[in-house]
């Protein structure tokens, strides 16, 4: 078959701003552009200026001669495709498809590109109407200038006749985000203030592993549970130090606790849009991404698992403390209450550290206890088992123990896991157990003052009845006097 002609294809000029315009889901991401562009062009310093009028974004890269502008103004360029790699820092470039500076005129009708490299300056203006005129060619104005040896090298963009206007904050947190500010030799200024990367206190859990396409590294924070908040939920996922989005893999089921994991994974193989506001979801790149980060997380929630039983350990330790101090006192104001006798002259009661019947560790990190069988009684103390309690041999590493003493005796008070169904608190010997899954518990254990009520509440229940099991009128009877001197004004 034999062609008998060929027909032109023609594109109208207009059609590149829309393009441009589309490419970004919004305006303020050509300013994050631009300090890029710098940043491939192995500038050293980026300063950005933001007024209501214009938007100015000068560098000292490497600039641009002839060449350079004509291969500026390519449309879809291939050129940081095929040189990955900056001539003098060895940066991974991170511009792609050099479309953007076409995206500008969404939020302005004029920017002017004035670059010096050597002993050659230009000035390209791009105006918007001139562009668009249906009879226009496809040229930009260029002035030649006069080279200017104290500026130097380098480029500078100026937005002007602004149609969007921009919030210096905005601004800031879309740098922040979406540029190397971490990178070294590079320094990125917005109206005359250093522009930081984000950090993050807490505690830190840094990673690297590997997958088919290339390593994914990075560090996930735990933020202490006063810092949490749902601003900025999320990991930071970036490709070649820049932000492409936050991900949560997976914490979104976490509940509460989502709202303390902050951090940053890198993952340079990884194929983004041409927005760079997402990635190819269905790549064999991401699905690998994706898997290494469900590892990591799953790390990252078994720490979190064990800071959080820390906070919660040592809140039931000051509960329980404060606790057992009270009861001490309410015990001294009534001593006929107490199953151990009187407290001998010259002698006091107090609290002790750990319980004196606590054994070493067993096997899985669990501790054993023995319920009263080495305490020393004295002779006129009637200690009497109640009958129908479940049998505790080993505690969860999370048990918190504290000893009440009294005198020569005492007893031992266990906060420690014994299920959602299980009872609410029990007595073995002279051991008294607080189950910490008991939804009341769980109830009151959220604020210190109700915690430490409630702990002194099962524990005078357990010492009166301890006094008499028999009468339980009477022992209730007991343990209402005991909780008003424990929590009497002194």
């Amino acid at each position: 078959m034999k062609w008998a002609e060929y027909l032109p294809v023609t594109v109208d000029k207009s059609h590149l701003i829309t393009i441009g315009e589309r490419l970004y889901a919004e305006s303020i991401e050509l300013i994050r552009e631009l300090v890029n562009n710098a940043y491939d062009a192995d500038a050293t310093q980026v300063n950005v200026t933001v007024t209501e009028s214009s938007v100015c974004v000068e560098d000292n890269g490497a600039g641009m001669d002839l060449d350079g502008l004509r291969q500026y103004f390519i449309i879809g360029s291939q050129e940081k495709l095929l040189k990955p790699k900056s001539p003098i820092f060895h940066r991974d470039r991170i511009g792609q498809f050099g479309i953007g500076k076409f995206a500008t005129l969404s939020a302005c009708q004029r920017f002017l590109v004035s670059t010096q490299k050597g002993d050659y300056a230009a000035r390209v203006t791009f105006d918007k109407a001139e562009w668009s005129r249906p009879d226009g060619e496809w040229r930009l104005p260029m002035e030649i200038l006069r080279p200017d040896l104290q500026r130097g090298d380098g480029t500078t963009v100026t937005l002007s006749d602004m149609t969007k206007q921009f919030a210096p904050q905005d601004v800031e947190r879309r740098l922040i985000e979406g540029t190397p500010l971490k990178a070294p030799n590079f320094i990125v200024t917005l109206n005359g203030v250093r522009v930081r990367p984000k950090s993050f206190s807490g505690h830190p859990i840094p990673f690297l592993e590997g997958t088919d396409y290339g390593p994914v590294t990075g560090e996930i924070v735990i933020l202490p549970a006063s810092a949490a908040s749902t601003e900025g939920l999320g990991v930071e996922v970036k490709v070649k130090q820049v932000t492409v989005r936050r991900e949560l893999f997976g914490a979104e089921t976490w509940g509460k606790v989502a709202a303390r994991i902050r951090g940053e994974v890198n993952a340079d193989f990884l194929p983004v849009t041409s927005d760079r506001s997402g990635f190819a979801l269905d790549s064999p790149e991401y699905r690998a991404f994706h898997q290494t980060m469900q590892k990591v997380m799953g790390e990252v929630r078994a720490v979190l698992g064990r800071l959080t039983g820390q906070r919660e350990r040592r809140a039931a330790a000051r509960a329980l403390n404060e606790a057992l101090e009270r009861i001490t006192k309410a015990l001294t104001r009534n001593p006929d209450f107490s199953p151990f006798g009187a407290i001998p002259i010259g002698e006091g009661g107090g609290i002790g550290g750990a319980a004196a019947t606590s054994s070493p560790r067993g096997a899985g990190g669990e501790r054993t206890i023995d319920a009263g069988a080495t305490e020393e009684k004295p002779a006129t103390a009637k200690v009497k088992k109640r009958k129908k309690t479940p049998t505790v041999k080993r505690l969860t590493p999370d048990a918190v123990i504290r000893r009440l003493k009294y005198g020569q005796s005492g007893i031992s008070c266990c906060l420690d896991h014994f299920g959602e169904d299980g009872p609410e608190c029990f007595s073995e010997g002279t051991v008294v157990y607080v189950n910490r899954d008991h939804p009341l518990y769980q109830r009151e254990a959220k604020k210190a003052e109700p915690h430490t009520m409630h702990l002194a509440r099962l524990l005078t229940q357990e010492i009166a009845l301890m006094k008499d099991p028999r009468n339980p009128r009477q022992a209730f009877e007991r343990q209402s006097k005991l909780l008003r001197d424990a929590f009497i004004d002194d």
